[in-house]
């Protein structure tokens, strides 16, 4: 999984959101309440489905464009479970939670990683 990972508050604006997505070089943002429990999530699709629909993003706030139907792992989870959970509902990104708190987030990325270190032994 990957580390730190990037929140926002539901009611940051888009364009906030975007930027703060693109200084970190992150495909998704975690949407925390104020006790950092895991709201939502934001991803780079979420952000083009706002473009496609002709939304400024100075007039759109997170909470309005982020997912909530997500689903989310523990840190000891399998990462073949967590991939194949992955593929069945088709997400990039999955938030890990650990006692209700967000520690960390699965990446398809992180997947392609532990696969060609696995391959390559």
């Amino acid at each position: 999984m990957s580390r730190p990972v990037e929140t926002v508050a539901a009611e940051t604006q888009i364009r906030d959101a975007a930027a703060d997505a693109l200084a970190h070089d992150v495909g998704a943002l975690v949407v925390v309440d104020d006790a950092d429990r895991l709201e939502g999530l934001l991803t780079a699709t979420d952000v083009v489905r706002l473009a496609a629909d002709g939304v400024h993003p100075a007039d759109a706030i997170v909470g309005e464009w982020m997912r909530t139907d997500l689903i989310t792992t523990e840190p000891d989870t399998a990462v073949t479970e967590a991939a194949e959970a992955m593929l069945e509902h088709r997400v990039h990104h999955v938030p890990v939670v650990d006692d209700g708190a967000v520690v960390g987030m699965l990446t398809s990325l992180d997947l392609a990683a532990a696969y060609g270190r696995s391959a390559g032994n």
